[in-house]
């Protein structure tokens, strides 16, 4: 089914028999596999509105984002969350569509600054839910929500409680120019004490991320001679973890940028686990992940991981022979190695995570991990009995993305 506009959005939502699987672009499978008739928004698409004076953009939940970014990049502006695009790492085609973007609060590395999550960029939404009725919330203005506020109820439900049909968004200017501070050779705990230094300082970091292979590397925007003058001031803080080698290079630092948003390092793994956590837990993780997911003869991880948001994102990626040794470290019966070794790596993530405060989610797996493990964290007895509530009350019949977050 693919409606092609929102009247004929609720009217196949409410005359469904069966469940159904919301598509958009098809490019983030994310999720417990859903079984259903796949009901596909990407019809239902368009820019309505775009006031670059205002700084807002409403658009329906199909218009792939090439298009918003495009007309955003006409009017030199921006979404400031810079959502991720997952086709490299997940090896998927097809474009992203704004309504996926939302659905799953997509966010990029400028998350750790000001300008916050997806979310934080939503106005208002319409969407129809499980009963086929069309619910608007929010509006297309700033600071314009009384009651509760809908629009970040919607913003991660993956579409588990209503469908998107149109989205209005806070845009911004896009920074004039950029740089970017790289410090190479820093075990985790100096990398977090890098980032953190730096995220504390004055001068404004847009992005501070961590890769082992490659080092911290920091993000700074603006003016051109704000972005000289802070570059300059964050090496001679950074001096006692490093020379800290400076991008001023606009092109070539979007570039770095890019690639640690769409977590290009990891796009070869078969797992791929996203862990979100404090970024001070960031060093106590990685120790305890390494003593117990490991060769017991060579003491190898069976995992390789990158970090951003200062450390309070991590990815956990395993190729298949990291899989293997995941597979040997832990107990978990018989499989295939990708679907043993991953439900062992994820196992433990969530586990900590359920400890420490934070939630670990199969991104990427094999469809059979996909369909054994709950992707996304178990929540805590409280929270579960609320999540039940409303999904009762958006989506009585149960039919939308059915079992995608369970």
């Amino acid at each position: 089914m693919r409606p092609e506009s929102e009247t004929q959005l609720a009217e196949m939502v409410r005359e469904a028999k069966e469940p159904l699987r919301i598509q958009g672009g098809g490019t983030r499978p994310v999720g417990r596999v859903v079984d259903g008739t796949e009901l596909d928004v990407s019809g239902v698409r368009g820019i309505t509105l775009y006031e670059p004076g205002a700084l807002t953009l409403v658009a329906g939940a199909g218009t792939p984002m090439a298009e918003i970014d495009a007309a955003l990049e006409a009017e030199a502006q921006m979404l400031a969350f810079e959502p991720m695009d997952h086709r490299a790492l997940l090896g998927t085609s097809g474009s992203p569509t704004l309504g996926g973007v939302v659905a799953g609060n997509v966010s990029g590395p400028r998350r750790v600054s000001a300008v916050g999550a997806c979310r934080d960029s939503v106005l208002g939404v319409r969407f129809v839910d499980g009963s086929g009725q069309v619910v608007k919330n929010g509006g297309r203005v700033m600071k314009n929500v009384t009651g509760y506020d809908l629009s970040k109820l919607m913003s991660g439900a993956y579409g588990t409680l209503g469908v998107l049909s149109e989205v209005a968004l806070k845009v911004l200017p896009r920074p004039e120019g950029e740089a970017t501070l790289s410090v190479p050779g820093l075990s985790a705990a100096q990398a977090v004490a890098a980032m953190a230094a730096a995220l504390k300082s004055p001068f404004e970091v847009s992005g501070a991320a961590w890769d082992p292979l490659v080092g911290v590397q920091l993000r700074v925007e603006g003016l051109s001679a704000s972005v000289t003058y802070r570059a300059s001031r964050l090496q001679s803080l950074l001096a006692p973890f490093g020379a800290a080698r400076v991008t001023d290079d606009n092109q070539a630092s979007a570039m770095i940028w890019r690639a640690i948003r769409d977590v290009e390092r990891l796009k070869d793994h078969a797992v791929v686990v996203r862990v979100s956590i404090k970024p001070g837990n960031l060093t106590e993780l990685l120790h305890l992940a390494s003593e117990t997911l490991c060769d017991p003869r060579t003491r190898a991880p069976g995992f390789d991981i990158v970090a951003d948001w200062g450390g309070g994102l991590v990815w956990f990626g395993a190729t298949t022979p990291q899989l293997e040794i995941c597979a040997q470290a832990l107990p978990a019966g018989q499989g295939a190695v990708a679907e043993t070794g991953g439900r062992i790596l994820l196992d433990y993530l969530q586990r900590h995570c359920a400890g420490a405060g934070g939630h670990a989610t199969l991104i990427k797996g094999p469809v059979g991990l996909r369909r054994a493990v709950a992707s996304f964290q178990p929540e805590a007895a409280p929270v579960a009995v609320l999540t039940t509530g409303l999904r009762q009350r958006f989506d009585p019949r149960g039919i939308l993305n059915s079992g995608l977050m369970e």
